[in-house]
């Protein structure tokens, strides 16, 4: 079933210019040269206005809605008025249309700073919505939604483009990777829900060991592993055999800095669920950090592990 993007942007007079024009045009490009690009249409509607995102719901039918813009955390998202200025909407408000549409939409992706507030009121009605947890610059954001759609347009479900995006933004040498904080539904139903059977043309298990484990979790591991030197060149191989994963299978195991290796061995964990390894891990990183602040942390990441 083909899909529709609805990319929402707006920068309002006197608010700091932002690279809408490249983040849309980076998100085309790649969704055009995608290998299931046929399945995706992508719409663009520029210096919205609150009237303009109910009329696009009802012409445009979206299942996926991308806004690209600023966020001011509790207050709201930033779009305009008829006069070009900043018209702030809260969460509440844009919950309140998106449950009208919640058969029809099952991603919103707010690519905009501070917008996890928002992002967590219209998950209440939206299966997936994606929103940020604290500031993020326009360099971070861009390489975010480009991973993000080229996951998606790879065949990937929703909670793998999520994953992607967040390297993408590792990648590029931004240590920001942990700002896209993916919110679900609740009590959604994980072998029903539309990212396995139209976003994606795979069907991935969706992994229950990082419902559990907080961001906060992962970036402490993440920090640690570089720290106890354990994600240098020379160690990585050894690693790999105490914990039991095949490193040929790892094709970032060689051409990649210490801090690079130590995200995409975690990501790669998270997207394989492979919570025996984790386990592992947290006992190596015991060893170097069995006393000070992070032994309670890695004890509590063991604890959720189901190992």
């Amino acid at each position: 079933m083909v899909q529709t993007i609805l990319i929402l942007t707006a920068n309002p007079q006197g608010t700091s210019q932002l690279r809408l024009d490249q983040e849309a045009r980076d998100i085309g490009e790649g969704l055009q040269r995608a290998k299931h690009r046929d399945q995706f249409i992508l719409e663009q509607k520029w210096a919205v206005r609150p009237r303009d995102i109910q009329r696009a719901m009802l012409d445009i039918n979206p299942s996926i809605i991308h806004f690209s813009g600023h966020g001011t955390g509790d207050e709201g998202l930033v779009f305009e008025d008829e006069t070009g200025s900043a018209k702030l909407v809260d969460g509440e408000a844009l919950a309140g249309l998106f449950e009208l549409f919640s058969e029809q939409v099952e991603c919103v992706v707010l690519n905009g700073c501070y917008s996890e507030v928002q992002a967590e009121a219209i998950a209440q009605h939206v299966n997936y919505v994606i929103g940020m947890k604290k500031a993020i610059p326009d360099k971070a954001a861009i390489e975010f939604a480009v991973g993000f759609y080229d996951a998606l347009g790879a065949g990937k479900p929703v909670e793998f483009a999520h994953k992607f995006g967040c390297a993408a933004i590792r990648l590029a040498g931004i240590p920001q990777q942990l700002t896209p904080v993916l919110k679900k539904k609740p009590n959604i139903n994980e072998k029903e829900n539309l990212p396995q059977k139209q976003l994606s043309v795979t069907n991935e298990p969706a992994s229950e060991t990082f419902q559990e484990l907080t961001d906060s979790d992962r970036e402490i591991i993440t920090e640690l592993l570089i720290r106890s030197g354990r994600a240098e060149y020379s160690a990585r191989k050894a690693l790999c055999i105490r914990i039991g994963v095949e490193a040929n299978q790892l094709g970032f195991l060689t051409q990649s800095t210490d801090a690079d290796f130590a995200l995409q061995l975690i990501s790669y964990l998270y997207s394989t669920d492979d919570q025996q390894a984790l386990g592992k891990i947290c006992k190596e990183l015991e060893v170097v950090f069995k006393r000070g602040k992070y032994a309670a942390d890695l004890e509590s990441i063991k604890s959720k592990l189901k190992t």
